[in-house]
């Protein structure tokens, strides 16, 4: 290895936040670096960004050096870690290597759409290394709530670097395979320089159930129901999917599958093997010639997704689903941060029809795809790496996995933020540089950068609305014709019963009676003024500022 040479790592997503994963891995002497990307993840707007749809990375720094990426690596088919590819493929272009389950997934999601890019998708199995220039990369079999998920193990001259993606210690899978303690325990043997490992769930103690677990209880679930039964998880969970299938034949009942998203994952499923064993679901066609007590549902929607199946039944707007009191909602999900609105208004719905609804909270349905203590621990016995960068985790979580690292003695532990540029040196890891970062907004059909005033104008409007005046001034400065104006968002009247339209018009007057007649024929100065008088005026008796634009024409 050249003196000059120098191994690096730069997240570009999914540090110091849960989602929109994207990290490079560079090797070489800066001016010719060869790059690797784990990932193209993107995550779902909250209410911050009000009308936005996606967020998605903003993966410029690695655009610019296309012609040094070698390849474009998927550790599994979650949306936080393909979402952004069929995005920013066209801008890359480089190859993509993933397993089998995810190369079919990707394909049914993103690449079938109108307008989606021609993505090479190159199927790699577990164990056999994949060659890429300065990078010799393998696929190491780790659990998680989605099939055929992988860490990786990146060798390079300068040393092997652990990445873990997202995993659990879970042997009793119905689906998918079982995180492979012996070989990470056999790269530790090796000797690992860093890991980069998932820290989602270090707040919690002890280890995670399994999915064994969650289907035994699906079952008593099913089998007691007097009613029908429906099922909402997420779609991309095939495990959960066969347990629900596999309840319901032990208990004499019919699978009906509802919701496109899930229909695209059974049909991938399918070809990789997963539901060997199984009848085939019926359709939502079907549902209603079913009897109540022999059927359970498969539905998309656990998120509170406003056109998916379950919101759409929970409304009663589906056009062939429609559930009775004393039927059972199963929830095997969790509630992501920023849903709970949604979600809330659905089991209210569902409530009101006097529908049964079971979450976590009574019952064991749902357990995570993520680490927790124990099984953190666990890893560090295998992988035993001389450097520790915590990932996948909002900063409370890097922190504490960084404290949990420091009492396992590790040698060398680094919070690492979005856009760090971090040499990775047996001697211990050194930020050594800033590249940009950030996010971009899929707003519709456009994306805008997140430093646009776009969304923050978005979120001003909708606290304390807007309002828009329109003046025009002749050429003595004086006002030709009535004021034109429109307050949107604001009261009806003030606390004395005045009319918002009144306020901003008396305010508008007194400004330019009182302004000199050469000020007001300057435009812009006018302008400014009229937009400060009119805030002040509204605000005093709102309390309240709302956004003012006004427009001054000169006649």
């Amino acid at each position: 290895m050249a003196k000059t040479d120098q191994l690096v790592f730069c997240p570009l997503g999914g540090l110091g936040e849960i989602g929109m994963n994207a990290a490079l891995y560079g090797f070489g002497p800066e001016r010719s670096r060869k790059w690797i990307l784990v990932d193209c993840g993107m995550t779902f707007a909250g209410p911050e960004a009000p009308g936005v749809d996606i967020v998605l990375p903003d993966l410029g720094f690695i655009e610019e050096r296309r012609k040094d990426l070698l390849a474009i690596i998927i550790t599994h088919a979650h949306e936080d870690h393909i979402g952004a590819l069929a995005t920013f493929w066209p801008k890359l272009r480089a190859p993509v290597y993933c397993t089998q389950f995810a190369a079919g997934l990707i394909a049914t999601r993103k690449l079938q759409e109108p307008g989606s890019p021609k993505v090479p998708l190159h199927v790699v199995v577990p164990g056999v290394p994949l060659e890429l220039g300065p990078f010799s990369v393998e696929f190491i079999k780790v659990a998680h709530s989605i099939p055929q998920s992988c860490g990786l193990a990146i060798r390079t001259p300068a040393g092997l670097v652990v990445h873990t993606g997202d995993w659990k210690i879970d042997d009793t899978r119905h689906v998918g395979w079982p995180t492979d303690s012996k070989r990470l325990t056999e790269l530790g043997d090796e000797g690992v320089l860093a890991m980069i490992c998932d820290s989602t769930n270090v707040m919690r103690e002890g280890i995670s159930p399994g999915e064994a677990d969650v289907a035994k209880t699906l079952e008593d679930l099913i089998r007691t129901a007097p009613g029908r039964v429906a099922v909402t998880t997420f779609a991309s969970n095939v495990a959960r999917l066969r347990a629900v299938a596999e309840a319901a034949m032990a208990c004499g009942r019919e699978v009906v599958v509802v919701g496109r998203a899930m229909e695209r994952v059974i049909d991938v499923a399918r070809d990789c093997g997963m539901l060997e064993g199984l009848p085939d679901f019926r359709s939502a066609q079907t549902f209603g010639y079913l009897p109540r007590e022999k059927v359970v549902a498969l539905l998309t929607g656990s998120q509170g997704e406003p056109r998916a199946a379950l919101s759409r039944i929970a409304m009663d707007e589906h056009p062939e689903i429609a559930l009775s009191p004393g039927d059972r909602v199963i929830f095997s999900s969790r509630t992501i941060p920023g849903n709970e609105k949604a979600v809330g208004a659905i089991h209210n719905a569902l409530a009101d029809q006097h529908i049964e609804i079971i979450t976590d909270r009574q019952a064991l349905v749902h357990v995570s795809g993520h680490p927790r203590r124990e099984e953190l621990k666990q890893m560090y016995g295998w992988v035993r790496p001389r450097i520790a960068i915590p990932a996948h985790g909002e900063p409370l979580h890097l922190h504490e996995h960084a404290r949990l690292a420091t009492e396992l003695k590790v040698p060398h532990v680094l919070v690492v933020t979005n856009g760090d540029m971090i040499a990775l040196d047996p001697s211990g890891p050194a930020k050594f540089d800033d590249v940009p970062s950030g996010r971009i907004y899929q707003d519709g059909e456009l994306r805008i950068g997140a430093g646009e005033k776009t969304v923050p104008d978005r979120r001003k409007l909708s606290f304390a609305g807007i309002v828009s005046v329109a003046i025009a001034i002749d050429d003595k400065g004086n006002i030709a014709g009535d004021l034109e104006i429109a307050c949107m968002g604001l009261p009806p009247k003030t606390v004395d019963g005045d009319t918002f339209d009144d306020v901003v018009n008396d305010a508008v007057l007194d400004l330019v009676e009182n302004m000199p007649k050469q000020r007001r024929r300057d435009p812009e100065g006018l302008r400014n003024s009229i937009e400060k008088a009119v805030r002040g005026a509204v605000g005093e008796e709102w309390g309240k500022k709302p956004v003012v634009h006004a427009l001054v024409i000169e006649v």
